[in-house]
């Protein structure tokens, strides 16, 4: 299945230019992945373009044996922080100075200072508390990229918290606005944690993780670098391999 190649969204001309700051949500199975792969998208965009990512991780967790083999750590990282140890092992590799903050957003962090955010929480609250942090405020990100999973599969999806200066572009819906389920208060958090590796292959698979944030990080490239997206995110299933786009809203 394929999206309407008629309709697309454009970046707005104020990424023209200049560092792009990125703050990133999370940095356990999805948000590690995507973590990796930003450095790679960094230095594709100051290949191909005038700009470049400034990114911020944050999390409050730290990494424990079930983290190992589906997630980037390893066993000399037991203990540690992960934004610290993620983002370290990225300035280390890339020569980049990204910054990390261990503890939980948006507390630990002023989620409106980025023009993307980035979210790989593990539960419906979590959104529901950067998403009403954003309401509270008059500046909010240009962009708003959620990703989640299940055991096997999984969705990622961009939008807009706010009207972006410079384009007359039919708002992106956000993740709380395209799945108003979220928004329930007594919606129940699946967020038990994992013991082993074992379990946690049990509960999510392998893989699931990182072709999710591929497919996410395509979308950001083809939207920083190519300048345009035709599709919002998508559903992925890893069991029956379907990918099934998400389109934009048209315009009236």
């Amino acid at each position: 299945m394929q999206s309407d190649t008629r309709v697309r969204h454009f970046l707005p001309a104020i990424f023209d230019s200049s560092a792009i700051r990125v703050l990133l949500v999370g940095c356990g199975g999805n948000g590690a992945q995507v973590a990796m792969g930003l450095a790679s998208l960094d230095t594709a965009l100051r290949a191909i373009s005038s700009r470049s990512l400034d990114v911020t991780v944050v999390d409050d967790d730290i990494v424990s044996e079930a983290n190992l083999g589906r997630q980037p750590f390893y066993r000399c990282d037991l203990g540690s922080s992960k934004a610290r140890t993620l983002t370290e092992r990225i300035n280390l590799a890339h020569g980049l100075a990204w910054k990390a903050v261990h503890g939980r957003a948006p507390g630990a962090v002023d989620i409106h200072d980025a023009d993307i955010l980035l979210t790989c929480v593990d539960t419906a609250s979590a959104r529901r508390t950067i998403g009403a942090a954003l309401t509270r405020s008059r500046t909010v990100p240009a962009y708003w990229m959620d990703l989640g999973n299940r055991a096997g599969d999984g969705q990622y999806l961009i939008g807009c918290p706010g009207r972006v200066a410079g384009t007359d572009q039919p708002r992106l819906p956000t993740v709380l606005e395209y799945f108003p389920e979220l928004a329930d208060e007594n919606l129940p958090d699946d967020d038990a944690p994992s013991c082993s590796v074992a379990e946690a292959l049990e509960r999510q698979s392998l893989f699931v993780n990182r072709v999710i944030a591929s497919h996410a990080l395509a979308l950001l490239f083809d939207l920083l670098g190519r300048g345009s997206i035709g599709h919002a995110g998508a559903f992925l299933n890893l069991a029956s391999g379907q990918a099934v786009p998400i389109p934009l809203p048209r315009g009236d």
